[in-house]
């Protein structure tokens, strides 16, 4: 056998091994692969023993600021006194209606104002012998500057119409001018600030009967602490800031009717007594 057909073999060997995937050359002892991984991934170089020239260049970390001491959460939030104080004095240097208007337009006290399109003054006859007060506006009360003129407004323009009253023979407000985000329910805090206003408001229209329309509005104009059910229907007295005592009927709200319709013959029964006392 000659030197060609050995490299001829050699070339057809080696290319068997390639086929078969053997691409190392092979030691005379066999050497332990899992043994090999396992010192690479322990045994890590110290830095001090890489020459500085050919270091890799690593920024440092920077090191992260200690956690901080849990802070106890905040109580309820109570009112603001200095606003509060603020809304009673502008409240009181109002004079008339448009007086007060203006000053609730700049008003900033209140953080419902930034996120309202509008403030939601009133609506009707200032010079009724009936006002109406309800809470807070909603999204179309918002859209329109005006208060109860979604659906709730317009159940509550019937029945109205079913004691012979329409808007030119009422004044509608509410206790807050301004809508909270979401229709969410206003804050003790969004409320006592915007109390100086509606009671001014209230004493500047001089109303024969007072209705308050739902639970938050009874609470606030009549510093009621039962609820709707249990207070609609009463006879009660709201007494303005110079001492003035307006009759008051707390009734149901016409929202609270829509979701609860057998209720109804609870607000006309009200409504009568309002009727009754306004012929009287």
């Amino acid at each position: 056998m000659n030197v060609a057909d050995d490299q001829i073999r050699l070339a057809d060997l080696l290319a068997f091994y390639a086929e078969a995937g053997v691409d190392e050359p092979l030691e005379e002892q066999s050497i332990d692969r899992f043994q090999e991984r396992a010192t690479q991934r322990t045994a890590t170089p110290a830095v001090e023993q890489i020459p500085a020239a050919v270091r890799p260049a690593v920024e440092p970390k920077p090191s992260l600021p200690a956690p901080a001491t849990p802070r106890a959460m905040p109580s309820a939030a109570v009112p603001d006194e200095a606003q509060a104080m603020l809304a009673r004095e502008l409240a009181a240097a109002a004079n008339t209606l448009d007086e007060l208007r203006a000053a609730m337009q700049a008003f900033e006290g209140c953080n419902l104002k930034f996120t309202a399109k509008q403030l939601v003054f009133a609506d009707g006859n200032p010079e009724a012998d009936l006002m109406l007060v309800g809470e807070a506006p909603g999204r179309d009360e918002d859209i329109e500057g005006l208060p109860f003129v979604g659906r709730s407004g317009q159940l509550l323009d019937r029945i109205l119409a079913a004691i012979g009253r329409d808007r030119k023979s009422a004044y509608i407000a509410n206790v807050i001018p301004w809508r909270p985000p979401g229709n969410r329910t206003p804050t003790p805090h969004e409320t006592e600030i915007c109390r100086p206003f509606i009671e001014r408001q209230i004493e500047l229209a001089k109303p024969k009967v007072l209705v308050t329309l739902g639970g938050p509005s009874a609470k606030t104009l009549l510093h009621a602490t039962d609820g709707i059910l249990r207070l609609r229907g009463t006879w009660k007295v709201h007494r303005t800031a110079s001492g003035v005592e307006v009759p008051a009927m707390p009734t149901l709200h016409p929202a609270y009717l829509l979701r609860n319709p057998a209720h109804k013959k609870l607000a006309w029964r009200d409504f009568l007594e309002i009727k009754k006392r306004l012929l009287a």
